[in-house]
């Protein structure tokens, strides 16, 4: 059963697209196709297979720099934020990285690895790793010690303090870290294609722009949303959900 807020959140949907159609029926301009025509090219483009295989491309990549991201980050997050030296030797670093363009990162990538996979996944991590490291090394910092002392206390096995005691107080700032990035993570990842790369949504959109192509744009635009949006409501809510239970 739909809840008040999931009516609205329809409501105001339909009256976007609504408006939409009914302004490009009166513009009549190949400028704002309309959202009819947008549809239309969307099927066409999943039935001839051409579409399933970019989105396939653009979220294996994804997934990838996703997972290499999380995992670095997540590794020199904590050791900044439990280890004062670590965090006074790499903050410097950590700065600029925060602050280094994407595009410059991109560029860079393609230049000294070549335009192969390797070098856009790097580029897509490398923009991704710091935001990463900021978020767990809070986490980190405001882990409560007095937990792992009562553990040290009870001689628990190293891996269950971890899993047990540690890490579950990172969950939150995890969580909150694998959104913020994975937001970030799809849209560097369109750019990469674009800049460099022969297959993918980004080059897709790269083509149609070309050929000033909106209705196709949008429609690989549509495709694309529509990812995003079933993954953050069977993936990401659900594990968010899970992880705050404790909290009601």
């Amino acid at each position: 059963m739909m809840t008040r807020d999931r009516w609205l959140n329809v409501l105001f949907l339909s009256g976007f697209f609504l408006l939409w159609q009914i302004i490009a029926q009166v513009l009549e301009s190949s400028s704002l196709p309309a959202p009819s025509a947008v549809l239309v090219e969307f099927w066409k483009q999943l039935e001839s297979g051409e579409m399933l295989y970019h989105l396939g491309i653009t979220l294996w990549r994804v997934l990838v720099a996703f997972a290499v991201s999380m995992l670095i980050g997540t590794f020199i997050g904590i050791l900044m934020g439990r280890y004062r030296m670590v965090n006074s030797a790499l903050d410097g670093l950590l700065v600029l990285g925060l602050n280094i363009p994407a595009l410059v990162t991109i560029i860079l990538c393609y230049i000294w690895f070549g335009l192969v996979d390797a070098a856009a996944i790097t580029a897509v991590a490398i923009n991704k790793i710091p935001t990463v490291i900021v978020t767990v090394r809070e986490g980190a910092r405001a882990v409560d010690r007095k937990l792992l002392e009562v553990a040290d206390a009870f001689h628990i096995p190293r891996y269950r303090k971890l899993f047990r005691v540690y890490l579950p107080q990172l969950y939150p700032y995890l969580m909150a870290a694998a959104r913020s990035g994975l937001a970030l993570i799809w849209k560097i990842v369109l750019v990469v294609e674009l800049l460099g790369r022969s297959n993918g949504v980004g080059f897709q959109l790269g083509t149609y722009f070309q050929f000033f192509d909106i209705t196709g744009i949008l429609a690989y635009t549509f495709a694309f949303a529509s990812v995003v949006l079933v993954v953050e409501a069977a993936a990401m809510r659900p594990i968010d959900n899970r992880i705050s239970r404790w909290r009601s």
